[in-house]
């Protein structure tokens, strides 16, 4: 029995319409099948076309007034860049036949779920069962050779698994195994994006556990791999690769609460409901806030939100390197998120991270025990203390705040002390508080005096001493020592001679 699919009337018709003037014939193929089979939102669409596809392609973007680029002109394919009725960017991409026939085509392609195609008039054309794969919700390669050809499609496999809330089919995930060495043939940056993709899903956890298995995470982040069997000592339940499983995990239910989604419960972190309704409550108020500082995209193009998760999952990479034990058989890691920074780092770049990306990740790894031990201080916290969190951290101190609640959560599982946790949250609370809503206050207080100024009231010369005492200047303006530019300059009066040397210049985002 056909089945039949109904073509949205745009982009197709008027595709179709410059296919049947050129004589050419086109059928849509690939993930844009697989989607409405599925009644996933449409994005970009890909066609496979009888001959002459990058002059097909060319036409279509004149008529439909989209941008046209030539992507091999060997194989024959480009892609359309155009506009929905609501402004929203779509991608066609045009590609010629990859054999004799569209059959020929199809069984040349990765998996079945992608092996499907449309006939004009809408019948489905699925010659290797992508319809009963989807169905059953597995994820099949079309067989061994589709991973020789293109090792990334080994993480392909795992990113539509993720994305498509499916299984791998057992002979893939044997093929994969076999060839999980293979995937470093391919370029660091598809790799990246590959593996970008995955972490961006609700179940990032899951699926970074899935690509262990697979043995691929150690092809993509082989600092990783040391991780497991690293013991930890009280209050840690595990070793350090299952910990870091849980938070990230504990990562994506704080991203659920932020995002709108129901956190509880969670496939690793063993959280308990409560706690999420502490968490919860402690967010309530800066979701708006928190919704649109991760969204914003950094140069490279990625989104904050899926840097925090990369920071989880490299959060603990340095304690292989620092571990230490004392006369009592406890291990220690001191220095661990230094020396974890710099892995992070040398790994980012390896994948072609921009480098404001790896900036960003290796500061949020770099930082995230900084909160707990704000928690641990008697007595309140201070500004100041508040002001060189944020000094030190930038705008990633929210990303910090974060993991570090994450990393808690992980940490204690359901064994949280109420008074500890207490303390924790409201230190969560006070950073997110003074950072969206006492920012010109604490974080980034409105000079009282610049450096003429200074040069000119104190009679010194311009150098490092002037960046001393603004910063200096600033940060007790932060503290709430300072109001008035006649209080500032005579806050520098009295430091000048002393050089100021405990005050930083903040770092740039």
């Amino acid at each position: 029995m056909s089945i039949h699919i109904t073509l949205p009337r745009w982009p197709w018709e008027p595709i179709r319409a410059i296919a049947d003037r050129r004589g050419v014939a086109i059928w849509p193929v690939g993930g844009i099948v697989r989607d409405m089979l599925l009644g996933r939102p449409l994005h970009d669409w890909d066609f496979a076309v009888e001959r002459d596809a990058m002059g097909l392609a060319r036409a279509v973007a004149d008529a439909l007034d989209g941008a046209y680029f030539p992507l091999d002109e060997e194989r024959d394919t480009a892609r359309v860049v155009v506009r929905d009725r609501r402004g929203r960017r779509v991608e066609l991409d045009f590609a010629r036949l990859r054999g004799e026939t569209l059959l020929a085509d199809l069984r040349g392609r990765d998996f079945t779920l992608n092996a499907m195609a449309v006939e004009p008039e809408g019948v489905l054309i699925d010659p290797l069962g992508g319809l009963a794969d989807l169905q059953a919700r597995l994820v099949r390669a079309i067989g061994p050779q589709a991973f020789d050809a293109d090792p990334l499609r080994m993480l392909r496999a795992v990113r539509l698994a993720a994305e498509l809330e499916m299984r791998l089919e057992a002979k893939t995930a044997a093929w994969i195994i076999q060839r999980a060495e293979s995937l470093t043939q391919a370029s660091p940056e598809r790799i990246r994006d590959e593996f970008v993709r995955i972490l961006a899903t609700p179940s990032p956890a899951e699926h970074v556990h899935m690509l262990d298995e697979l043995r691929l995470l150690a092809q993509v982040i082989p600092e990783v791999d040391p991780l497991k069997e690293q013991p930890q000592s009280p209050p840690h339940r595990f070793d350090v690769w299952w910990h870091t499983l849980l938070v990230i995990d504990a990562v994506a239910g704080i991203l659920d609460i932020v995002y709108g989604r129901p956190p509880f419960p969670r496939l690793y972190a063993d959280t308990t409901e409560q706690a999420w309704d502490d968490v919860k409550t402690l967010l309530g108020p800066f979701v708006p806030h928190l919704r649109r500082h991760l969204s914003v995209r950094l140069r490279g193009g990625r989104k904050r939100r899926v840097l925090l998760v990369l920071a989880a999952l490299c959060h603990d990479l340095g304690k292989p390197v620092t571990c230490t034990e004392d006369d009592q058989g406890r291990l220690h890691f001191y220095g661990h998120e230094r020396e974890g920074a710099k892995i992070t780092t040398r790994r980012l770049r390896h994948l072609r991270f921009s480098q404001s990306e790896v900036k960003r990740v290796a500061t949020v790894v770099r930082a995230h025990l900084r909160p707990g031990h704000l928690a641990r201080v008697q007595g309140p916290v201070t500004r100041r203390a508040i002001y060189r969190f944020f000094r030190d951290t930038g705008s990633a101190g929210v990303e910090v705040n974060l993991l570090s609640l994450a990393d808690h959560l992980a940490t204690w599982g359901p064994n949280l002390e109420p008074d500890r946790w207490a303390r924790r949250l409201e230190v969560g609370r006070l950073l997110l508080s003074h950072y969206f809503e006492r920012h010109e206050e604490t974080i980034a207080p409105k000079p009282l005096v610049d450096g003429r100024e200074l040069i000119e009231s104190l009679g010194i010369e311009e150098g490092p001493q002037v960046g001393r005492l603004l910063a200096a200047i600033r940060e007790a303006q932060a503290a709430g020592e300072v109001r008035t530019r006649e209080e500032a300059l005579a806050l520098a009066r009295r430091l000048k001679g002393k050089g100021a040397e405990d005050a930083e210049e903040p770092p740039r985002d």
